[in-house]
């Protein structure tokens, strides 16, 4: 029960910047109002600027309409009420576990473009892999950015694990090969593979990432077991476009939404939902390796729409 309360305020700490600018702004256009046209403008339009995204939008303010119009809804406190269980009722009752091999190392390969807090985000999926008592090797298959390797390898100093390179502007494929046999030798649980940061656009880097795939492919049966995608929840709607664009390139099993503590759009975690179905497995809470979370949404809405005073027990 302590453990829960821990994760509980450490999700509401986090979204402290989304509640104040989405819910305090729900809060200043709902409350002490009775239901009318003027308000449910107003309501869509926060819900639009707060990255919700505009099917999600349409959809809630169809059902508040009809509530409102049969009787059900009359004020705006009943309004956010009918909020919150909805937005909680968006996510599918699905398995947002990682993706396992049946046997020997499961592979996890994570994409997203530069600057999105990649290589920060396989770093605390790490940390989460460790603390569970699970073995993990890195692969640093990002040879095409300057740094890259370096800035996976120091983490990798931190956390106790090995790290799997090549050279500056090497093969990345050769390094996610040798990566796979070091897995395969060392009998580790799991093999992260860390890729260049790439935008949907580029085809060469999208071409290396499909070789990176295929040689997993050949060296584990269902491999990659895992392919996550690192989101910054900053970006807003970019991110949104993003989701859509590298899920129509690889197979994507599940999100990363990486700075979500820093920034007061996290109701694009909605809008990213709608747009590709993909599950948010994990979600960035600061800038350490413990600050990450398993996406819980029921938790997410509860620690959204919490009252401040409580929030900020």
């Amino acid at each position: 029960m302590a453990f829960l309360k821990n994760v509980v305020s450490k999700v509401r700490k986090g979204l402290s910047r989304t509640r104040e600018s989405f819910v305090g702004s729900l809060r200043s256009v709902l409350l002490g109002r009775k239901v009318d046209e003027a308000l449910l403008a107003e309501l869509e339009k926060t819900l639009i600027q707060s990255d919700v995204g505009v099917k999600p939008t349409m959809r809630l303010l169809e059902g508040i309409r009809a509530a409102w119009k049969a009787g059900e809804i009359k004020t705006g406190e009943e309004v956010l009420a009918y909020l919150k269980r909805e937005i909680a009722a968006m996510w599918p009752d699905e398995d947002r576990r990682l993706n396992t091999a049946a046997s020997g190392p499961t592979v996890i390969l994570v994409a997203g473009i530069n600057g999105a807090g990649k290589t920060t985000s396989i770093a605390k999926l790490t940390r989460l892999l460790r603390d569970g008592g699970s073995t993990v090797l890195l692969a640093a298959c990002d040879t095409f950015r300057a740094g890259a390797v370096r800035q996976l390898e120091i983490w990798s100093e931190r956390l106790g694990v090995e790290v799997i390179k090549g050279q500056q502007g090497g093969d990345p494929a050769a390094v996610a090969f040798d990566a796979c046999d070091a897995a395969i030798a060392r009998n580790v649980d799991y093999l992260v593979i860390d890729t260049a940061g790439r935008l949907h656009t580029q085809d060469p880097l999208m071409r290396q990432l499909t070789k990176i795939r295929d040689i997993v492919r050949r060296k584990f049966e269902g491999g990659p077991h895992e392919v996550i995608l690192v989101l910054d929840a900053t970006t807003g709607q970019n991110a949104v476009r993003q989701a859509e664009e590298f899920t129509q390139a690889i197979d994507v099993s599940g999100i990363f939404l990486a700075k979500l503590d820093g920034t007061a759009k996290g109701g694009v975690v909605i809008a990213i939902n709608e747009a590709v179905g993909v599950p948010v497995k994990f979600i960035g809470l600061g800038e350490t390796p413990e600050d990450v979370e398993p996406f819980n949404p029921e938790l997410f809405v509860e620690a959204l729409f919490s009252e401040p005073a409580r929030a900020e027990a």
